[in-house]
């Protein structure tokens, strides 16, 4: 398997690359964290005249028929900044999960950008995303309630709607909720907007196939856990980058530190962790696009992997900065919140660690 990006998805990284520059510089990512803007419409309006808000939903719909190295692409880029605004929560998580279920009166929405859809799936707790989810939903007088706490919602606020996987005498089930209720909260990655939804004998809409939606969500996760991992390696880069820049134009004992044996080996060290962390993001987002019986695997092995490496990667990068790297003017700091908001997102990388031991053993 060659993992190398073809013509047109090399021309979809040029072109997403050259927008980002010239329409979301270093000065954008401060002026939305520093004014607390959770989406700037017009940037949104051009990513989605772009096709890239519609990126995830079929032609058919009105989207552009990606599949998740499309995506990982994208999201590689925007990393670098990073990126804030509601493209994983909305092209990504939620579009993914309204495919999977059959939702498809909502992917047009997400398409044209006209709305902006999300997931709350993390409950309070440990261990597997999914298993941990304890939020019920209950059939009173003909409506679905629901009862249970979100406590992580990305980018709740101002969403159209969100998709709610809740427990039923079934097994796990879905509901749809418009214009969702929710109490926002700052974070630690501070270009991302979190919210939490306390759902007391809610009314929802049950949506998606009959019987046990677990498999969905799980698929919905796994995915979702690529899409993280793909954002980490553009953050790591990008941190990276500025870290050997700074390192060359820092002098020390009459020396630029980059000349520094001790520097050359932690640069060294940290660029296998990108180039690992590529090929892992890759080959995890093609055996999802191809629906290879390793997909499972694959996502697990990059989540308990790359953003791990994100975080080596970027916390490094700032002590290459030295005291600099601590102050708000680098945007070293940046980037290592969101390594650190990746790893918390969807599991953490001990719950992905065994995830790979359960499916290796399971298979030996």
């Amino acid at each position: 398997m060659e993992l190398t990006l073809d013509d047109d998805q090399q021309a979809l990284q040029a072109t997403v690359r050259a927008f980002l520059a010239a329409q979301a510089p270093s000065g954008y990512v401060r002026s939305v964290i520093e004014h607390d803007h959770a989406v700037n419409p017009e940037l949104w309006a051009q990513l989605a005249g772009l096709g890239l808000t519609g990126l995830l939903v079929p032609e058919s719909r009105g989207g552009s028929g990606g599949g998740l190295v499309e995506a990982a692409v994208v999201l590689e880029e925007m990393g670098r900044l990073p990126l804030p605004g509601p493209f994983l929560s909305s092209a990504v998580l939620a579009a993914t999960a309204a495919r999977r279920l059959g939702l498809h009166e909502l992917l047009g929405g997400l398409a044209s950008g006209a709305d902006r859809g999300t997931v709350a799936i993390d409950e309070d707790g440990h261990g597997d995303v999914v298993d941990r989810i304890r939020t019920r939903a209950s059939r009173k007088s003909g409506r679905w309630r629901l009862s249970g706490t979100k406590s992580v919602v990305l980018d709740g606020a101002g969403a159209s709607w969100v998709l709610v996987p809740a427990r039923t005498q079934e097994g796990l089930g879905t509901f749809l909720l418009r214009s969702p209720a929710v109490a926002s909260y700052p974070g630690l990655d501070v270009t991302r907007r979190l919210a939490r939804m306390e759902l007391h004998d809610l009314a929802a809409e049950r949506v998606g196939p009959d019987g046990d939606h677990t498999p969905i969500w799980r698929r919905v996760v796994d995915d979702g856990a690529v899409a993280l991992c793909a954002d980490a390696l553009g953050s790591m880069e990008q941190a990276f980058d500025l870290a050997v820049a700074y390192a060359k134009d820092r002098v020390q004992f009459d020396r630029p530190i980059a000349t520094f044996q001790a520097t050359k080996h932690k640069a060294a060290e940290l660029l296998e962790r990108i180039e690992l962390s590529r090929v892992g993001v890759l080959h995890a987002a093609w055996t999802s696009d191809v629906d290879h019986p390793d997909r499972a695997e694959a996502a697990a092995m990059a989540k308990s992997f790359v953003i791990p490496a994100a975080i080596q990667v970027t916390g490094e990068a700032i002590q290459i900065h030295g005291g600099v790297g601590f102050t708000w003017e680098c945007d070293a700091h940046l980037h290592y919140r969101r390594a650190k908001s990746n790893d918390l997102l969807l599991g953490a990388a001990g719950t992905w660690r065994r995830h790979v031991a359960d499916t290796y053993l399971a298979t030996r």
